[in-house]
């Protein structure tokens, strides 16, 4: 495929250089995105939280706490992404076997989608984890972080 065969970047300018969308003329809808990641913990950290013995607190709470303030400052993080007013955050941190899988789901009345918001509460309250657990484990690994739907605007709804 050549440069001219490929598909635009909204992102773009003519002259290639990265710029904010301008959504002015978008519709306003119902938006709604759902986002998850994991981290992975050794034994000892999945028992301190099992237990709620994590010296610095209830890791999972303070998780999820992170997550929704990780998803109200999202445009602050990102830098072309458009401040939005959510009206609903919610993240769910639960301990699984070896690990800890977060979800969070965002949704906005808006010209423009939430996936952003909701990736950024699972990496937000991924780090959380992180910062929580690594006096008992060093290893930690966030991984699959990623949008699992979205629904919502033009392009309409999306499933993974």
């Amino acid at each position: 495929m050549s440069r001219d065969d490929a598909p635009s970047l909204s992102h773009i300018d003519d002259s290639g250089r990265a710029r904010m969308v301008d959504v002015g003329a978008k519709p306003v809808t119902a938006r709604r995105a759902v986002a998850e990641g994991f981290v992975r913990v050794n034994a000892a950290l999945e028992h301190a939280i099992r237990s709620n013995a994590v010296a610095k607190g209830d890791l999972l709470a303070v998780a999820r706490l992170a997550g929704i303030q990780g998803a109200k400052r999202t445009s602050e993080l990102v830098p072309l992404c458009h401040p939005l007013p959510l009206d609903r955050i919610d993240v769910d941190a639960t301990l699984e076997q070896g690990r800890v899988r977060i979800v969070a789901t965002a949704a906005a009345q808006a010209r423009t989608g939430v996936e952003m918001e909701a990736l950024a509460a699972v990496t937000v309250a991924a780090l959380t984890v992180v910062d929580m657990g690594k006096a008992l484990d060093k290893a930690m690994v966030i991984e699959g972080v990623r949008v699992l739907e979205k629904h919502g605007g033009r392009t309409g709804s999306f499933v993974a």
